[in-house]
């Protein structure tokens, strides 16, 4: 090996080379419960980022750690190919989007197995092929059958730039810009094919609670998303326009409402701005939902209070929204933040109606009044000043005034509305619908699918609207002319069923083998940012539920575990073009390989949080794998001094090597359970650490061939599914058959547990050796004495740990072993007793006393001292009874 490091160029190149050669990540179809991870699909933007690298790390590292473990593992690749993107791009270069998209495909491809991604290419999937998209079309016939899918005029978000429909989660951040060019959002009229989510709505939100395996902020986001409210539906007369309704989760503080707000596009705010040039004014140029106060403008208008016959005043405000509730509501500001903001600026009155309930309250007083003058009571509590309701817990009032008024009825709202899926663009699955003057808008057959885009045409808006030929059809129905929809699906359509596809890619008949669907799904892992924990991950979730409905598919849930990975940072910004802070994941793999680069992501930090690039980092993380490399060379090659001849068996085992033996299985046992949790920094960890061990063990001693091999054996193992070409290397190094890819996961002849408290046992006793030693201004020990605590301290101490007794003294003394020590007993009983809350396991006796045996050289290294360790019973009685469980007693000679 060269001082700059192994050669990892011919590393990477060599063993990218046999594994595709032997076909190690294909999964065979008759594969019987394939553990299925993935990464969410890129799209084929060019070139792969860091964000890239450490998404599809996570997910390789995982698959190969599954398939180690004696999986057959699915993980495949595809492209989420469609998109404006990809047409904007075509447009600038005068090329089309096919030519465009498939370029960009190439490149990344090779990238990322220029990366060691291990994933099964035959499975690989691209949703703007005619293969794929032909299953768009079809599901949205099926859809269509099942009375999911509508067409009406609808008010839709609309990017001037990008020239197409948004739905309403690609509109991001207060001032309402388009995700994918931040130009701002406008709003039109017009017709819209939109897939009926509402009607799943109350799955989609009950199931979440099912979702164990998602982190608790994604599932809260779908939950709000969703935004399930129960309440009531009220209507108030409104001064020449009739009944209004208003939805309200609190009608038991009806009797407070001081004022009526309409949104700034509510029919009446719209008749009132036709002729009153105040409400104009505020709508055109003041009105702002997102606007840090409330802002609103009274029109004039009075609303009739259906309870208490009250008319209040009518505002048109810009806090009400009109897709929320039904864009209409009863305004109490003495009991909605909201709501009094609103009225103390515009000098509405805030009249309390609910009072906190009191801790001793009977039930029949009513209690005082809450001072809602600088701001709201929001809680729950007994109406007050209400009449009849007067008395009454929140909860009864509401059911009773529901029940009591005219009008008013239970009612739920969502947040969620229908997924309108129409975009005026060409780089998407044509809509399979065609127009005819007689017989209105008819789905393509499923015989004449799939309905193929033209050719591309490079102009202004839509291209579809510009094919003539193409748009010129007959109709399905009554064979007469008709005309093409020009409309295509939003890409989330794509990528709702996906997953789906890489079951049977190549299936000619149906978008998936439902058989074997049943058998592998669902997605046991899955990967990717968290800005996909709404559309793509709710979309999904609902196609998974229509497919469970109508093609009977056996699973209601998609995803069983999600992974929302963290961002690659640069000096604590996100990487980006704009900003200039990006680094090339090419340039590092030239400059220290792939390896270099998956191992210092995923030990950088754990995967869902974000880290800072370092290139120090890389560095450190390139010299590592190098020392690896050297030492595993320098044991093939003879170069380590071991003791004995090189059998296994021609020496003895010391203390050093037990305590390598024991680190070894220490490092099997956290490792596993770290990739099981894909916590990959503290398995990678361990992995280092044995490394490190390793290397001391070489430089100090005489290594055991048995011992020195398997730790080298292991180590490899425990790195290779993030580094898996130098693994792959080193394996074949150390003399083994086939690839490490393919090999057993090692195994460890003791739990977590175990090496947890004996690694607390070594590191705390290291530790009181140095206070000692620093306390008493010892210089040169001449022997250290590490005596363990006696058998019956070890049985006292489990008792305090397993009892829930008061009087713990008693219990023990209840033990004739115990109560025979006397006032020791006593002693140690109280110190147990007076630190109950902070007890916890410890190694027995006689493994304390074989774990600081096998340890003990490490003091010896570090104090230059010879070391005792001693059982209780051969050690002086005035130092043991210094001992107690995991904190032996120390005795240092001068």
């Amino acid at each position: 090996m060269s001082q700059e490091g192994y050669d990892h160029a011919t590393v990477e190149e060599r063993w990218q080379e046999a594994w595709e050669d032997a076909d190690v990540y294909h999964v065979p179809d008759d594969a019987d419960d394939p553990t299925y991870v993935l990464g969410m699909y890129p799209y084929p933007s060019g070139k792969l980022h860091m964000g890239h690298v450490r998404n599809y790390t996570i997910t390789d590292a995982y698959a190969r750690y599954r398939r180690m473990r004696g999986d057959d593992v699915l993980h495949p690749m595809g492209w989420d190919a469609f998109g404006l993107p990809a047409e904007n791009a075509a447009k600038e270069r005068d090329t089309n989007p096919r030519d465009w998209t498939f370029d960009c495909i190439d490149t990344m491809r090779g990238q990322m197995k220029s990366m060691g991604f291990g994933y099964d290419w035959d499975r690989e999937v691209t949703t703007c092929t005619p293969e794929y998209y032909r299953w768009n079309q079809w599901l949205f016939r099926r859809f269509h059958e099942a009375g999911l899918v509508e067409r009406r005029d609808a008010e839709v978000n609309w990017c001037p730039s990008c020239e197409t429909v948004l739905a309403d989660e690609q509109v991001e951040g207060d001032a309402e810009l388009c995700w994918r060019c931040d130009t701002p959002v406008e709003t039109r009229e017009l017709d819209q094919w939109f897939l009926k989510i509402t009607e799943y709505a109350d799955e989609l939100l009950e199931a979440i609670d099912e979702l164990e395996g998602w982190p608790d902020s994604v599932r809260q986001m779908q939950r709000n998303w969703i935004g399930r409210q129960y309440g009531s539906e009220v209507d108030f007369e409104v001064e020449g326009h009739g009944p209004v309704t208003a939805f309200t989760t609190r009608i038991d503080t009806i009797h407070g409402a001081t004022f009526f707000a309409v949104a700034p596009d509510h029919p009446i705010a719209e008749e009132l701005a036709a002729e009153d040039d105040d409400v104009r004014r505020f709508i055109e140029e003041e009105a702002d939902p997102d606007g840090d106060e409330p802002n609103g403008v009274e029109t004039g208008l009075t609303a009739t209070n259906p309870v208490t016959g009250e008319e209040i005043p009518v505002y048109v405000a810009d806090f009400v929204l009109s897709d929320v509730g039904t864009g209409a509501l009863m305004a109490v500001p003495g009991h909605d933040e909201r709501d009094h903001t609103f009225a103390t600026k515009k000098g509405v009155e805030i009249r309390p109606v609910i009072a906190p309930e009191p801790d001793d309250w009977d039930g029949e007083t009513v209690p005082d009044a809450p001072d809602v003058t600088e701001e709201a009571f929001t809680d729950d509590g007994v109406v007050i000043d209400s009449g009849e309701y007067t008395g009454l817990d929140s909860e009864t009032a509401r059911e009773r005034i529901t029940e009591d008024t005219d009008g008013a009825s239970e009612a739920t709202q969502y947040r969620l509305r229908d997924w309108g899926i129409s975009r005026q663009r060409y780089w998407g699955t044509p809509i399979p619908i065609v127009n005819c003057d007689d017989c209105g808008a008819v789905p393509v057959p499923d015989e004449d699918l799939p309905v193929e885009l033209p050719e591309f045409i490079n102009t202004t808006g839509n291209p579809l609207d510009a094919a003539d030929e193409w748009q010129a059809t007959t109709c399905p129905e009554c064979g007469g002319p008709a005309t093409r929809e020009t409309d295509t699906m939003d890409t989330f359509v794509d990528s709702s069923w996906y997953f789906l596809r890489y079951v049977s890619p190549d299936l000619t008949d149906a978008p998936f083998d439902l058989d074997r669907a049943n058998d592998w799904m669902p997605v046991d892992q899955y990967v990717g940012g968290i800005e996909h924990a709404v559309m793509h991950l709710l979309y999904s979730r609902f196609f998974t539920k229509v497919l469970a409905d109508e093609e009977g598919l056996d699973h209601r849930e998609p995803f069983t575990n999600l992974l929302a990975q963290g961002m690659v940072q640069l000096e604590g910004e996100k990487m980006s073009k704009s900003k200039g802070n990006v680094v090339s994941p090419q340039r590092i793999v030239d400059e220290y390989g792939a390896d270099t680069a998956r191992l210092f992501m995923m030990e950088a930090a754990q995967p869902e949080r974000d880290f800072d690039w370092s290139e120090e980092g890389v560095r450190s993380t390139h010299r590592f794998l190098t020392r690896l490399s050297d030492l595993v060379e320098a044991y093939a090659t003879g170069e380590v001094a071991l003791a004995g001849d090189g059998d296994a068996e021609a020496a003895d085992r010391d203390e050093i090597d037990d305590y390598v033996a024991d680190e070894t299985d220490a490092a099997v046992a956290i490792a596993g359970a770290e990739y099981d949790d894909l916590t990959f920094n503290v398995a990678l960890r361990e992995a280092q650490e044995l490394v490190r061990t390793l290397r001391s063990y070489r430089e100090g001693a005489d290594p055991h061939p048995a011992v020195f091999e398997r730790g080298l054996d292991v180590a490899v193992r425990l790195l290779a599914p993030v580094a898996p070409h130098l693994a792959e290397e080193l394996w074949e190094t150390l003399g083994r058959d086939g690839f490490v890819a393919e090999a057993e996961w090692p195994t460890a002849s003791v739990d977590r547990d175990t090496v947890e408290r004996r690694r607390r046992l070594v590191a705390n006793t290291r530790e009181d050796v140095r206070d000692i030693v620093d306390v008493a201004g010892i210089e040169d020990p001449e022997r250290i004495d590490v005596v363990v605590a006696p058998d019956w301290k070890y049985d006292a101490l489990q008792i305090a740990i397993d009892s829930d007794a008061d009087n713990l003294i008693s219990e023990l003394m209840a033990e004739s072993h115990i109560r025979e020590r006397g006032d020791d007993a006593a002693s140690y009983g109280q110190d147990l007793q007076a630190n109950r809350e902070a007890l916890r396991e410890t190694l027995d006796g006689d493994a304390e006393y074989d774990a600081l045996r096998a340890a003990a050289w490490l003091i010896e290294r570090e104090f230059d001292a010879p070391v005792r360790v001693e059982r209780a019973a051969d050690a002086d009685e005035g130092v043991v009874s210094k001992a107690e469980p995991g904190r032996p007693a120390i005795d240092i000679v001068e």
